[in-house]
């Protein structure tokens, strides 16, 4: 079987060998995820270059997000699931190969043992494999051996980050919240703050694209502050209070008079053993809010009873001493 696909308006061929024909065909479309395993050849030499299964890491593609190697999406789409083929492709349409080879070899080395491939890297001192720079430096025609082994529809998966659009990433952050605030209300505490981290973290790739200060990023800022406390508050559970300070203060960055964040700061700062910061955020929320007169009341009266009870431990420490 032969088919083509055009570089530069020239057609150029593809030739498929089935080898095991697979048992379903499924229309891939935009967004879907795709695994497989494959093995890469010079075109008619036995010899491999590269083995998904030795990493036991197959490759994970999802169409249309413009892979760089643009023929592999090609091939997928003519295959079944858990089909096994052979493809051989014109060198044109491989010259992206070698840097997707290195990246994959590279992934099990550490940082610094790893060859960044800018271009005077590149002339002077090739990518760090020698197969690799031959290939480069000297294009054939390569052949792969897919065996597709996933095909995961866009409504079937939750999708990555960085595969939503800015509409799909306003959604999940919506969905997230939801998601989160189900998980507090069962006391799934740890559960919630992932929910509540993930959200603020989309919403924050949404406002670098926006003008600070301008109306989009006000409104997306206006989103994020809800989620902000509510990890927060997660964190507040946990016993991370510098954590909680950390956000609460960007909440009143953009909020100077939000009353849950002067009052979640106070708590944390109890629980660090600020008192004095405590008192004053306490103090404050009540200047925005008089329902909390009752409340803190017994917060304040709680930190004068544990400063009362400190400086008793301290004499008790000092009289020791001598």
């Amino acid at each position: 079987m032969e088919s083509e696909i055009k570089e530069h308006g020239i057609a150029k061929p593809i030739r498929k060998e089935i080898l095991n024909p697979g048992n379903k065909y499924i229309e891939l479309k935009p967004g879907t995820r795709v695994k497989f395993h494959f093995q890469t050849r010079r075109a008619n030499d036995v010899r491999i270059i590269d083995d998904s299964k030795k990493i036991n890491k197959p490759m994970e593609l999802v169409l249309g997000k413009k892979f760089k190697l643009e023929v592999w999406e090609v091939i997928v789409q003519k295959m079944s699931l858990n089909e096994v083929a052979k493809f051989t492709v014109h060198k044109s349409l491989c010259a992206q190969y070698p840097f997707i080879s290195k990246t994959l070899r590279d992934i099990g080395k550490k940082p610094d043992e790893r060859r960044h491939c800018c271009g005077m890297t590149l002339q002077n001192e090739g990518m760090g494999y020698e197969d690799l720079d031959e290939l480069l430096q000297k294009p054939v025609d390569l052949e792969f051996t897919i065996e597709l082994i996933s095909i995961e529809l866009p409504e079937q998966y939750e999708k990555e980050r960085w595969q939503m659009s800015d509409d799909e990433k306003m959604l999940a952050t919506h969905t997230l919240r939801e998601r989160g605030n189900r998980h507090y209300k069962a006391h799934n505490y740890a559960e919630a703050e992932i929910c509540y981290r993930d959200a603020v973290g989309m919403i924050e790739q949404l406002m670098l694209k926006e003008k600070p200060h301008d109306a989009e990023w006000q409104q997306l800022a206006s989103i994020k502050t809800p989620l902000l406390l509510n990890y927060a508050q997660c964190r507040l559970i946990a016993g991370d209070y510098y954590a909680v300070i950390e956000h609460c203060n960007e909440v009143l960055t953009l909020d100077p008079r939000n009353v849950k964040a002067l009052f979640r700061r106070a708590k944390a700062h109890a629980g660090a053993w600020n008192p004095a910061q405590a008192r004053r955020d306490f103090i404050d929320a009540l200047g925005l809010d008089a329902t909390l007169k009752t409340t803190v009341a017994r917060e304040l009266k709680a930190i004068e009873e544990q400063q009362h009870e400190r400086n008793v431990q301290d004499r008790i420490h000092m009289q020791k001493l001598f």
